[in-house]
C-alpha cells in the first residue's frame, strides 16, 4: 500500500493540481482558499485535499468569475458536501458545479506521485545518501535531467539499462515535485549507473 501524503509543498500542489507552481504561490499570497486547506504545521503548504479546489479555480477560469469559484469552493468545503457520491455537485441559485471530473484528475495525479516516492530512497550507504531509484545506484535527478532534456527515452533506457521506461516518467515527476536547491553542479564525467554507448574521443590527426 502506498503511503498517503497529507501535507504538501506549494511544487508537489501544483504537480497534483495540474497548475503552475506560480499559481500555486497565488493562492497562498491571495489566500483564495478557506483557510482548513492550508498546512497548519509548515508555512506556504496545503492539506492535499486542497488540490482539488486548486484544479477547480484555475480550470474554471475562463468561465466563472473568481467570486463565483471561490464562493463554489466554500460551498462545496462544508462538512455537508458528500464527497463520496459519484457526482460531487455544488448546486447555488442557476449554478450547478460537479467536482467530479476534478476529483478524478487529482486522485490520477496524486498516485503518480506517491508511487514515484515510493520509487525513490536515500540511504547514507549508497552514493553517499543520494536519492537513487529503489534497487539502483541510479541517481533520480541524474534520470530526471535527462527526460526534461528532451533526450529520447530509448537513449536514456540504453545508458541506464536497469530502468524502465515507468521509472523514467516517475523520476521526472519526482524531481519536478521535488526540485533540488541551489545551482545543479557541472558534471565532467559520466553519471554513476550510466553504460557508455558511444565515446566522443577522437583520435589526434599526426602533423605532416
Amino acid at each position: 500500500m502506498l503511503p498517503q501524503i497529507e501535507t504538501l509543498s506549494p511544487s508537489e500542489a501544483a504537480v497534483i493540481s495540474g497548475v503552475s507552481l506560480r499559481d500555486v504561490h497565488r493562492v497562498i499570497d491571495e489566500h483564495l482558499l478557506p483557510d482548513s486547506f492550508y498546512g497548519p504545521l509548515q508555512p506556504r503548504s496545503f492539506k492535499s485535499q486542497a488540490c482539488v479546489f486548486i484544479c477547480f479555480y484555475f480550470q474554471a477560469a475562463n468561465r466563472l468569475t473568481p467570486e463565483e469559484r471561490q464562493r463554489t469552493i466554500a460551498l462545496a468545503s462544508q462538512p455537508s458536501f458528500d464527497w463520496k457520491a459519484a457526482k460531487n455537485l455544488v448546486r447555488d441559485e442557476f449554478l450547478t458545479i460537479d467536482f467530479a471530473p476534478f476529483r478524478q484528475a487529482v486522485d490520477e495525479r496524486m498516485l503518480r506521485l506517491q508511487m514515484a516516492r515510493s520509487m525513490v530512497v536515500s540511504d547514507p550507504e549508497i552514493m553517499g545518501g543520494t536519492p537513487v531509484i529503489r534497487g539502483t545506484r541510479v541517481p533520480v535527478y541524474d534520470v530526471a535531467a535527462s527526460v526534461a532534456a528532451g533526450i529520447p527515452l530509448d537513449r536514456i533506457l540504453a545508458a541506464y539499462p536497469s530502468l524502465k521506461s515507468e521509472q523514467l516518467e516517475l523520476a521526472n515527476l519526482y524531481a519536478e515535485a521535488n526540485p533540488q536547491r541551489g545551482r545543479p553542479r557541472q558534471r565532467t564525467a559520466v553519471p554513476t549507473g550510466a553504460t557508455v554507448i558511444v565515446s566522443g574521443r577522437k583520435s589526434r590527426l599526426k602533423s605532416a
